[in-house]
């Protein structure tokens, strides 16, 4: 059997960032055979410059918001960034479906293999059927007030089942499936209770809710006050029935979350260290850390609030970090590598290794395939990237990712 060798200045495993003394092998079609020193390495192996790694995982996503690129200006804030993408729907089928389609070869070029995507509609399945990319469908749910929970529900239920079929016999637990499906809740100030009960068994072992994305979101749970109570005004969402839980906003829906044996927590930028103390405490006990992935967005962050999230109080308790792009609506580019680059670009502290754990094997936990992205182990097909670049101890500004495999 034919075979491909690889050998770069860094190869970073999936967990470990090993020197230019290592070559990974792989067959043809990019299955892992081995990786060996490069005496026991034969020759014809082709010489890189750069940190060979693992494909990237995207573990927050929204496809269907391609068509909104560079239409909301950068720093509105999150309720008036919510106002204009809730009132800038109208857009012909096709100019979506292109979108969608660019936006899907980008992420491909920037060396994404693993999308976890949010899905308000069915507009995102004609994209994604050619199956590219893997993806866990996550159908978003929304709806505060607990008189429509059941039109929300059965709304929801109707995306999920259209899912279900066109993708039908790829949806499994198994890691060599080509797509997951889940319902989600949108966020904890657009979810009512009833609304809650409803989406659980959907969750399917893994579920993924915006959190903690603006300072209000906290002030409307601790204190009922703040912006979320315009937004609610403008959107003549029914809000009498409210009552502020006098804690933040994880606290309040943390444990409506505990169905799902993993959950994504999406954005934290005003997570505290007493959330991540509860979160500890209350979440699955003792296993919380193998169940809760904060997911980072910095790119995002920094275009709708111009606010970055804790991240060294996050690795202060040690918890899973994953990264994600959101959508073409909040951010210039759909690329891990260069969310990767922000947070490293402001927090330099972070070891290259594991900042490149955060774009791989902890990414593909979050997701639930480790079986078969994530890592260079033998026998799996994650992908292989090359990142170009003249260092290769942290990266730089003018690093790029090529995708090899």
């Amino acid at each position: 059997m034919a075979y491909r060798k690889f050998r770069a200045d860094r190869l970073f495993t999936g967990r470990e960032l090993l020197g230019n003394d290592h070559v990974l092998i792989t067959e043809k079609d990019g299955r892992i055979k081995s990786i060996v020193a490069i005496a026991e390495a034969g020759s014809d192996i082709e010489e890189l410059r750069g940190i060979l790694t693992p494909g990237f995982i995207n573990c927050h996503c929204h496809l269907e918001l391609s068509h909104m690129k560079g239409m909301i200006p950068t720093a509105t804030g999150l309720i008036d960034f919510v106002l204009k993408v809730v009132t800038q729907r109208d857009f012909p089928q096709e100019e979506i479906f292109l979108a969608m389609v660019s936006a899907e070869n980008e992420l491909l070029m920037n060396g994404v293999v693993a999308v976890g995507d949010i899905c308000n509609n069915t507009d995102s399945i004609a994209a994604k059927k050619n199956g590219r990319l893997y993806y866990h469908n996550f159908i978003e749910v929304s709806g505060w007030n607990p008189a429509i929970a059941d039109i929300r529900f059965e709304k929801s239920k109707s995306f999920y089942d259209e899912y279900a079929k066109v993708f039908e016999g790829k949806l499994n637990a198994s890691s060599h499936s080509e797509a997951g499906l889940s319902m989600a809740p949108h966020a904890p100030y657009s979810v009512s209770d009833e609304l809650w009960e409803k989406i659980q068994p959907y969750y399917n072992g893994l579920t993924t809710i915006h959190n903690q994305e603006s300072a209000q979101e906290n002030e409307l749970f601790e204190n009922g006050r703040g912006e979320f109570l315009r937004l609610y005004n403008l959107m003549k969402i029914e809000n009498t029935g409210f009552v502020s839980t006098h804690k933040s906003s994880l606290q309040s829906c943390l444990s409506k979350l505990s169905p799902a044996k993993r959950v994504i927590l999406v954005h934290n930028t005003f997570t505290s260290q007493n959330d991540l103390e509860y979160c500890i405490n209350s979440f699955h006990g003792s296993d919380h850390q193998h169940a809760l992935f904060f997911c980072l967005c910095p790119n995002a962050n920094l275009y709708i609030e111009n606010e970055l999230p804790p991240v060294e109080l996050f690795r202060k308790f040690n918890c899973n970090i994953v990264l994600g792009t959101d959508s073409l609506a909040s951010n210039h580019q759909l690329s891990i590598l260069k969310e990767a680059q922000t947070l490293s670009k402001h927090f330099p502290n972070i070891p290259l290794e594991e900042i490149l754990q955060w774009c791989t094997s902890r990414g593909a936990a979050a997701l639930g395939i480790s079986e078969q992205f994530g890592s260079f182990s033998a026998g799996k097909k994650p992908g292989i990237n090359l990142i170009e670049s003249t260092f290769v101890d942290h990266l730089s500004e003018n690093a790029r990712v090529r995708k090899m495999l």
